[in-house]
């Protein structure tokens, strides 16, 4: 961690993991520590932690709370980031567009098109152009600058992302441009975001920081209302601490920080058992992440989220859509798939009772007999085996088996999944298990 615990008297402490169908609590109150879970609000995250805090009576006192969130993960996954315009030199205004011209199928004569991350009419052109050396190639004027604000003012914008060449050499023209960006607007500058060099890659680190900051500043600050004598902070990518004030605007430091705080509890673990080689398995409702470490988590600035290169430092994990709410289904063809599709907490897998009629893994472990249905979540949530059972009959029926056999068809093809990225990451990186 990148702060250490106060010692200044007694203190709560309050660890808070947003994941896409459960949100889990630690508190460590007095000497003792209480786990507690509640169901995921995708739409509103801050309400499911707000009223885990409620249940365990913390709500209204002083307490440190500590955050691992899915929010900005899941707003770039999903698609659901913000409206976001784009301020770069003149003839670079469809850099984010080309990229590295990297195909994700080399050998597919007929590639479809996908999405630019920011639509061309939305891509500002202007001068203050540097070169490599750190001179002037082109200015700034100031007709340059009053041109940028009209069009931001014509597309008003929720987000501008400012890529300059060369600007990690010397940030002024960055900076006179964010002044002239009208007021209400997120700003995200590279050399403020990566100042390095490789512009594509910087410029889209810029971009996601833009994408996804204002989703999380507001995220952070209605979380902050929720419990307001909460100081809160929230795990980066790279498995240390940031203060949730100034978060929003380095959200693409947080794409990781759900799986990232996995990562630092099982080394953790690791050093009180003496064991510093470990194979981390983190599986919750939507994915499972995996990880190597060897005293302690690897760091990587080649990091990818979807199809975007994330330059930030980020542990270094492998990330398959697999966990405990993953959608088993009939592909055309007749096999069996398990996920990426994910029921979520909404309505969430069937034998939750909440209107979910597709067939999970935690549906599988239901009709098997291994999710005690007056245990679960410590009682606190009822489960429907016979919405179970008719979810797992369906499927079984395509597949001509009972609903026990497929229930344990779609456990062992998930297992596979989960032990085909442990071995991604082990074996194909030449480390004997």
């Amino acid at each position: 961690m990148s702060e250490e615990q106060p010692t200044d008297g007694p203190e709560i402490w309050l660890g808070v993991d947003t994941g896409g169908t459960f949100t889990d609590f630690v508190l460590l109150q007095d000497g003792e520590l209480t786990i507690h879970k509640v169901l995921s609000t995708p739409e509103q995250p801050e309400r499911a932690i707000i009223q885990g805090a409620r249940e365990l009576g913390v709500a209204e006192r002083p307490l440190r709370l500590v955050h691992g969130s899915t929010v900005a993960t899941n707003a770039v996954l999903e698609g659901k980031g913000v409206d976001v315009a784009l301020i770069t030199n003149r003839g670079l205004g469809d850099l984010l567009a080309l990229g590295r011209q990297d195909r994700d199928r080399l050998y597919e004569l007929d590639p479809q098109p996908v999405a630019q991350p920011v639509p061309p009419e939305r891509c500002l052109e202007t001068g203050g152009r540097l070169g490599a050396d750190g001179r002037v190639v082109e200015p700034l004027t100031a007709a340059d600058l009053q041109a940028v604000r009209a069009a931001l003012e014509r597309l008003q914008p929720s987000a501008v992302a400012i890529n300059l060449l060369f600007s990690f050499l010397d940030p002024r023209f960055e900076q006179q441009l964010a002044e002239a960006v009208p007021p209400g607007i997120f700003i995200s500058r590279s050399s403020a975001i990566l100042p390095e060099y490789q512009e594509y890659e910087r410029g889209i680190t810029t971009w996601l920081n833009a994408y996804v900051g204002p989703r999380m500043e507001g995220y952070l600050q209605r979380l902050q209302a929720g419990l307001p004598r909460a100081q809160i902070a929230v795990m980066q990518s790279s498995g240390e601490r940031l203060d949730a004030s100034r978060a929003g605007e380095q959200a693409v430091h947080l794409l990781l920080s759900g799986p990232a705080g996995g990562l630092i509890g099982s080394r953790h673990i690791g050093e009180a058992i003496g064991e510093p080689r470990q194979l981390s398995f983190d599986m919750g409702g939507t994915s499972t992440d995996v990880a190597v470490i060897d005293g302690e988590p690897q760091l990587t600035t080649e990091g990818r989220i979807g199809r975007y290169p994330v330059g930030v430092p980020m542990v270094d994990m492998h990330t398959l859509g697999a966990g405990g709410g993953s959608i088993a289904r009939v592909d055309p063809g007749g096999a069996l798939q398990v996920g990426p599709a994910s029921a979520g907490a909404d309505p969430g897998p069937a034998c939750y009772g909440r209107g979910g009629r597709e067939p999970t893994g935690t549906d599988a472990h239901c009709v098997l007999g291994r999710l005690p249905p007056g245990q679960f979540l410590g009682g606190g949530m009822e489960l429907d085996e016979a919405a179970a059972h008719r979810a797992l009959g369906r499927l079984g029926a395509a597949l001509g088996v009972s609903a026990e056999e497929a229930a344990a068809g779609v456990l062992r093809l998930a297992n596979e999944h989960m032990a085909r990225a442990l071995r991604v990451i082990s074996l194909e990186r030449g480390l004997d298990p």
